[in-house]
């Protein structure tokens, strides 16, 4: 699904790639060992070139990511986030000893004050928090085909997009739509 999602502005970027790490369709996952979480938060720059994963922080990661998947779900409807996905969000910010800085300008900055893996996806996490404030995350959304659950930025204007895309997904969804109604039967 990569090549037809849609990308997220800024930074809120990074975050629709983490949540794509699990092609739920392909069965695959990059960050399922120490090495590809490390490489994974190198290549988007959040986490220094000496520094390596441990198998509980693989989990952590896995656990965040579900967690954000579960938060883009609920985008779809405006529904409030799962509690097991706020604590999820909330342990990991925690870990990463988020703190709030107050700028001259009378804004604000979270930043995580911890190093290494903690850091990193404490930084996923300030930047939900970015994407909150200036009202970008409500549109970061999965795909509703339960095959697919691909996250993507929805351009639609009236912020209704479903799908990954239209192409794939949509199709899918319309072509079963379309065969339901032909023979009423058919699942």
């Amino acid at each position: 699904m990569a090549a037809s999602s849609s990308s997220a502005p800024g930074r809120l970027e990074t975050v629709r790639r983490f949540v794509n790490t699990r092609d739920v369709e392909a069965g695959t996952d990059a960050i399922a060992t120490p090495a590809g979480l490390a490489g994974w938060l190198r290549d988007a720059g959040i986490l220094d070139a000496q520094t390596e994963a441990t198998p509980a922080q693989v989990r952590q990661a896995g656990t965040l990511r579900e967690a954000l998947r579960d938060c883009l779900a609920a985008n779809h409807s405006g529904a409030a986030m799962p509690p097991g996905t706020v604590a999820a969000l909330n342990q990991a910010a925690e870990r990463a000893r988020v703190t709030l800085s107050i700028t001259a300008d009378r804004g604000w900055v979270a930043r995580p004050r911890a190093a290494g893996v903690d850091g990193a996806l404490g930084t996923l996490v300030t930047i939900v928090a970015d994407a909150m404030t200036a009202r970008t995350w409500s549109r970061l959304k999965v795909c509703v085909n339960d095959d697919c659950r691909w996250a993507f930025y929805d351009q639609s204007r009236a912020r209704t997009g479903k799908w990954c895309s239209m192409r794939v997904c949509g199709n899918r969804a319309k072509q079963q739509s379309w065969r339901t109604r032909q023979d009423p039967g058919t699942p």
